[in-house]
């Protein structure tokens, strides 16, 4: 008898560890994305151009909003087209930012995609933030 629970003990333990793995492995984790993340640009004039895609995962349409911060997360003006947008789901658009030098030859800026609660889905307290760091030269 003692053999036989001997065999049978490394399938449980086998069988407990597959149902453990199972319940620690992530179930439908999405998170709202932005491309690209980071990138360098120069520029000749008193302006300089970035294109970033806000991307939705989910299979409902999103409300987003593109905002520029400085490196303290101090907004930056800047020219954004479109800066509110819905997203369908499963899609991704193209998004056009300019921002002004002002008096400075570089300026570190973060383009962030911000997903605002939207009156069809009542229970969507959370406003979710993604930011990309761009640094842009002034020649």
């Amino acid at each position: 008898m003692k053999t036989s629970l001997k065999r049978k003990a490394p399938a449980t333990r086998a069988l407990t560890t597959l149902v453990a793995a199972a319940f620690l492995l992530p179930v439908g984790a999405y998170a709202q994305s932005m491309s690209p993340m980071r990138g360098k640009v120069t520029s000749f004039t008193d302006m300089f151009a970035v294109k970033v895609f806000p991307a939705n995962p989910y299979n409902h349409r999103i409300k987003v909003e593109v905002k520029v911060y400085d490196a303290d997360f101090r907004p930056v003006p800047a020219v954004i087209s479109p800066s509110v947008l819905l997203l369908a789901g499963n899609s991704s658009r193209q998004v056009t930012v300019m921002v002004p030098f002002g008096p400075d030859r570089q300026k570190r800026v973060r383009i962030c995609t911000e997903s605002t609660p939207w009156a069809q889905f009542g229970q969507n307290n959370i406003k979710a933030q993604i930011c990309g760091k761009f640094i842009a030269q002034r020649r």
